[in-house]
């Protein structure tokens, strides 16, 4: 799923008076979006279902969360100059086949394994190509407010997803199956695929030689940071070696377009974008915003699905006032801000969001039903809603007209790598949470021998897992009554815990965003330029 900032197109000096563009274009430019950012709501929604059908593990499904979007982050700005040089139409249908080939794969998959490698990366090297295509035919396909109209319906669109989103998948995963979600998906690409004869395309006429170097490290920077933590998730080796690797590439592609700027060479992004403290401090909050997300986005449904074993419709009605409420304020405060002070209103969100986040904490263990969930997560949402509203016009503001698509695509490749960081991290801090809080009362008990508390040791230190106590409970059928009754006991105490401990990485980030937006009220408001105003949520 892209993260939620916004799709920023191509800035224009002047817009036309006059409107053109096709309505039936702009209905299906809004599908694709739609498809775009649904498709990860269905699969949070659909774990449990997802687990049980496929015979795997949770941490298994959450790892193809968190790649798919790594793989759409570490690749959106290599995807930017691909569509640049093959041409933006060809791009975008073959980003949208690549979509429909990850959501076909997920309707026909019989394991892990096909979800992994063509819905989390061929699915993600879809997405790569479809956003930035998507903005440069938005743009040369409508003008004046035609293009305006266009730009609301496929922010309109994006929004929508993200609200209902987990309401959809929930009841088509519980009344249904998850499978019938993703081959609507499929059905739906198809739909805007067979009239591509509307689009026209929109020749690319600058410089075509191509930063290879720039576009490996940058790649592999943002790759091998994530990768790292999916490995370390998994139980792999070499975490540290991987991790390593990825912060080498991010600081030599930082040495490497510094470089081939003093040396007047095309670069993958100009580095001078970064000189500005508005853009620096936009895409760090653009960044903690997403980490918060993505942190959220693994810990509450693991909870409602495994600890509470609610089904995918229970999970979605539970999820439903966090996107509900993100929704409504970012369309409320984007038409009411008038000339409130963006930074205050970034603060602000990133206020909401903490507390909300901090409110659901003690919550967890004393939780017994999504009801007690709503308060804070009305709260969280807001406050997402408000830096939603926000953050992409005051990252944006100071950038010139001309160079606001290419700060837009640093801005999402931010964005995408904050959301896969909060997915990977939080995953796998809940799993090594788990195994320490689960060995520490293994080790403390009286019932379980020395032999079994040696047995549940090593068995969490090959697959820390986050299971329901059902099928724990089917597990350990061949065990004495006692032995059996003591190990759902601890599974029952440390679940929480690791899932409160885990709720920590969204609140770090959303107190470090709020420290950013302190920063950001000391520096004077800028007036957002003409292009950075015409933005939709994406």
């Amino acid at each position: 799923m892209p993260s939620l900032g916004v799709m920023t197109l191509e800035a224009t000096t002047a817009v036309p008076a006059e409107s053109s563009g096709d309505s039936r274009l702009a209905i299906l430019l809004a599908m694709a979006m739609f498809v775009l950012v649904v498709d990860t709501s269905f699969m949070n929604v659909s774990i449990s279902a997802v687990v049980h059908d496929l015979d795997t593990t949770a941490s298994g499904v959450q790892s193809a969360i968190a790649l798919e979007a790594l793989v759409s982050a570490a690749f959106i700005l290599i995807g930017s100059k691909v569509a640049d040089l093959i041409g933006r139409k060809r791009a975008y249908v073959i980003g949208l086949l690549a979509y429909a080939a990850g959501a076909l794969s997920m309707t026909l998959a019989q394991s892990l394994v096909p979800i992994l490698i063509m819905w989390a990366i061929v699915g993600g090297l879809g997405a790569s190509l479809l956003l930035p295509s998507l903005q440069a035919l938005i743009h040369g396909n409508f003008e004046g407010a035609m293009r305006r109209r266009a730009y609301a319906l496929v922010g309109a669109a994006a929004a929508i997803a993200a609200a209902v989103g987990p309401l959809v998948g929930g009841f088509i995963t519980t009344y249904l199956s998850w499978r019938v979600a993703f081959a609507g998906e499929v059905v739906i690409i198809g739909i805007v695929l067979s009239s591509i004869k509307l689009v026209r395309d929109v020749p690319y006429t600058g410089p075509r030689e191509i930063d290879v170097v720039g576009a490996i490290l940058s790649a592999a920077g943002m790759g091998g940071v994530v990768l790292g933590i999916l490995v370390w998730q998994e139980g792999g080796g070499y975490v540290g070696a991987v991790i390593g690797a990825g912060i080498i590439a991010l600081a030599s592609f930082a040495w490497w377009l510094r470089r081939r700027k003093r040396e007047h060479k095309p670069t993958l992004i100009d580095p001078s974008l970064f000189r500005s403290k508005y853009f620096r401090l936009g895409i760090s909050c653009q960044a903690l915003q997403q980490i918060a997300l993505g942190g959220m986005m693994v810990t509450l449904p693991m909870f409602l699905q495994m600890v509470l074993e609610y089904n995918a419709m229970e999970a979605g009605l539970s999820l439903a006032p966090l996107s509900l409420s993100m929704f409504a304020i970012a369309l409320l405060a984007g038409k009411k801000a008038g000339n409130r002070s963006p930074s205050r209103i970034i603060r602000t969100g990133f206020l909401l969001l903490a507390v909300g986040v901090a409110a659901l904490i003690p919550i967890v263990p004393r939780a017994d039903s999504g009801w007690a969930m709503v308060v804070p997560l009305l709260i969280a949402g807001s406050g997402l809603g408000l830096l939603v509203s926000q953050l992409n016009n005051y990252t944006l503001a100071p950038i010139e007209e001309e160079r606001v698509s290419e700060a837009a695509g640093v801005n999402s490749a931010g964005g995408s790598f904050g959301l896969s960081f909060g997915l990977a991290f939080a995953g796998a801090i809940m799993l090594a949470s788990l195994s320490l809080v689960f060995t520490h009362e293994a080790d403390s008990s009286s019932v379980l021998s020395p032999s079994e508390q040696d047995k549940v040791a090593s068995g969490l230190e090959d697959n820390a897992e986050v299971m329901s106590n059902t099928h724990l409970a089917k597990l350990l059928a061949g065990q004495p009554e006692d032995v059996r009754a003591e190990i759902i006991h601890i599974n029952t105490k440390a679940r929480p815990i690791a899932l409160q401990i885990a709720l920590l990485i969204p609140l770090v980030a959303a107190v470090l965003g709020l420290v950013n937006g302190f920063r950001m009220t000391r520096l004077p408001d800028l007036e957002p330029s003409g292009a950075s105003e015409a933005m939709v949520v994406g």
